[in-house]
């Protein structure tokens, strides 16, 4: 099958959106189909096509950005090009531009599937609330024209508002998720570099710096958490300088971060490569994922930390609380409650061997292989 796959960011532009797509296309690739990814050219320094891993990478010229959005006006007619072009069209939400590849996928009969990443919830103000409802109302659009609505769990479509409405053609797929191998010399290295004086616990947060992340919440938490573990640590992996969109959390939360940092609490490893987080993983002893709404529907890093060996503490949010439910990995923390979140922190950090579970099956339970398998699944029967 030719495929065509679009979202608005891409690589070499970073988030779990992002990464989903790349583990997903590139799985397709090695199944024997072509796949292209339509995108954004955010960057003006990125080239208009390449190919990365295998895949065709076809990114639009950005005229100007609308918050995390972007304004792309050439994009219906390489849109069209590419639906002509291509078997079925795989669409990732939210995205303002996906209504009107949705409709041509309809009116030139492709197959159009949705995957339904996330909610979309700006920060607070008079022009983020339009941007919202815009693109609330573009996403109903492109829900209405496709042929399949794709989640990650039932857990998560069952408590969306957006998903529940197109239940009647709504399909669960598992993210695909997967990380080379470390060896050891690799993990001690990056121990070496990142925590010299082998300081433990170490408390692991991989995300970017920004407001739906819940960040805040940690760095509160550790207060109580150093009372217990002197020696604590959090590694935070992940872009946190000019993050796009969140200069106002960055200057909100980093000063106390930065108190962290003075007596020996916090690190930032930067932005890692796959290889430089199959090294973090095995030097933690928990991974964090404090997110605080709907925007967070599942958290890839908590697979990846499970393969590892590393239990987590995650918010209750729908869908963001399943991979602990299904591996029995970790604790489930209050959402937006520094005291819950230190309390599930401790809990893990207290009996480790409680939450060792079964990464061997996490592995194969989530490889990008079987994800990969489904969506052929689905896009044959719509075919």
């Amino acid at each position: 099958m030719k495929i065509l796959e679009m979202l608005t960011y891409y690589r070499p532009h970073v988030s779990g959106l992002t990464i989903y797509v790349e583990r997903l296309s590139q799985a397709l690739v090695a199944r024997g189909h072509e796949v292209t990814v339509l995108t954004s050219q955010y960057d003006r320094s990125l080239p208009r096509e390449e190919t990365i891993g295998g895949v065709r990478v076809v990114r639009v010229p950005v005229l100007f950005r609308v918050s995390k959005g972007v304004i792309m006006p050439t994009l219906g007619l390489e849109a069209t090009r590419q639906v002509l072009a291509h078997d079925v069209v795989h669409l990732h939400l939210p995205q303002f531009d996906a209504a009107g590849v949705a409709g041509r996928g309809r009116l030139f009969r492709r197959p159009t599937v949705l995957t339904y990443h996330c909610d979309v919830k700006l920060p607070p103000g008079a022009f983020n609330r339009v941007v919202n409802t815009v693109v609330h109302t573009m996403d109903h659009l492109a829900a209405m024209f496709a042929h399949q609505v794709v989640t990650y769990t039932q857990d998560y479509a069952d408590h969306s508002p957006y998903i529940r409405r197109y239940r009647h053609k709504l399909t669960t797929i598992l993210p695909p998720v997967t990380l080379p191998q470390a060896s050891p010399e690799t993990v001690a290295a990056f121990a070496a570099a990142h925590n010299p004086a082998n300081r433990r616990p170490v408390i692991g947060m991989a995300a970017r710096l920004a407001a739906e992340k819940g960040v805040e919440y940690l760095a509160a938490a550790m207060e109580r958490i150093v009372a217990r573990y002197p020696d604590a640590l959090v590694l935070y992996a992940g872009p946190y300088e000019n993050v796009l969109g969140e200069e106002a959390y960055y200057r909100r939360v980093m000063p106390a971060i930065r108190e962290l940092e003075a007596a020996g609490h916090w690190r930032f490893v930067g932005l890692l490569d796959p290889a430089g987080m199959a090294a973090f993983y095995p030097n933690l002893d928990v991974l964090v994922l404090p997110s605080l709404n709907s925007t967070e529907s599942f958290g890839l890093v908590q697979i990846e930390a499970m393969m590892n060996g590393v239990p987590v503490v995650a918010s209750n949010l729908p869908g963001v609380r399943q991979p602990v439910k299904m591996t029995g990995m970790g604790e489930i923390a209050a959402i937006g409650d520094a005291a819950s979140l230190a309390e599930a922190i401790l809990k893990v950090l207290d009996n480790p061997g409680a939450y060792r579970g079964d990464p061997a099956a996490v592995a194969a339970q989530f490889s990008p292989r079987r994800t990969a398998e489904a969506y052929e699944v689905l896009f044959a029967r719509l075919r």
